[in-house]
């Protein structure tokens, strides 16, 4: 009996010591959702300083030890040719204005790529994709998915289509330490983003999916099908 007591009380400890820890993490995952998601309701009217990619591009490049310089200017959308809007939507989100922040037409594609082996596209919506720039970065882990996805409902809910489509082309990575459409488009054509036309805009959606490999002026392949896209849909 002298044995067993000590045994049954160490046992009891560990159980609360663990359950203790389990919830300072459940609350720490709480504050932290909360703190995203206040984020986002601020963010319906001000316009973000900075995004935890480009913090992370910055932390990279220190730690690599090269120079970094960031290029990032937010404008309003009535600032960014139309053009460009509709060849990133085209691009990236073609069901953009019918979708509710997941496009669950393009996940079972996805899924059945999957399963065949044979993977050739991705199913993330702008909204997804913004709230992974503003708040997760570019790792990728079943815990950052399962963040994002919690939060896409809020921003669709409290930003609305025209604020998510604004806030994606200002914070959206377009090349090394280009961040936004005004400082993408002076960076590659030297024009603003309001007096870009159709074709370099179909080129400079087609370098998003690899911003940091590709180059506009590479991208005939990809952004013919980008501008075949555009004529489809149309606005």
């Amino acid at each position: 009996m002298t044995t067993s007591q000590p045994t049954r009380v160490n046992a009891s400890l560990r159980r609360h010591n663990l359950l203790l820890v389990v919830r300072w993490l459940a609350i720490s995952l709480g504050l932290l959702w909360s703190g995203a998601a206040l984020t986002l309701v601020m963010l319906r009217w001000i316009d973000p300083p900075t995004t935890v990619v480009q913090l992370q591009r910055h932390v990279q490049a220190w730690i690599r030890g090269v120079p970094y310089k960031e290029r990032y200017r937010f404008v309003p959308l009535g600032q960014i040719s139309p053009d460009l809007q509709h060849a990133v939507i085209a691009a990236e989100d073609g069901r953009f204005y019918q979708h509710h922040g997941f496009d669950w037409h393009e996940i079972k594609i996805a899924a059945e790529e999957d399963k065949e082996g044979e993977r050739v596209r991705g199913a993330s919506t702008l909204t997804q994709q913004l709230v992974k720039n503003l708040f997760f970065g570019t790792n990728r882990s079943v815990l950052r998915k399962g963040a994002e996805a919690s939060l896409v409902p809020v921003a669709e809910l409290v930003l609305g289509k025209r604020r998510i489509l604004e806030l994606y082309l200002n914070v959206v990575e377009w090349g090394p330490g280009v961040y936004g459409a005004e400082p993408a488009c002076r960076y590659y054509y030297r024009a603003s983003a309001r007096s870009i036309g159709r074709q370099q805009a179909a080129r400079l959606a087609a370098i998003l999916p690899a911003p940091l490999r590709r180059r506009p002026e590479r991208m005939n392949g990809y952004s013919m099908i980008i501008l075949r896209r555009m004529g489809q849909t149309g606005w």
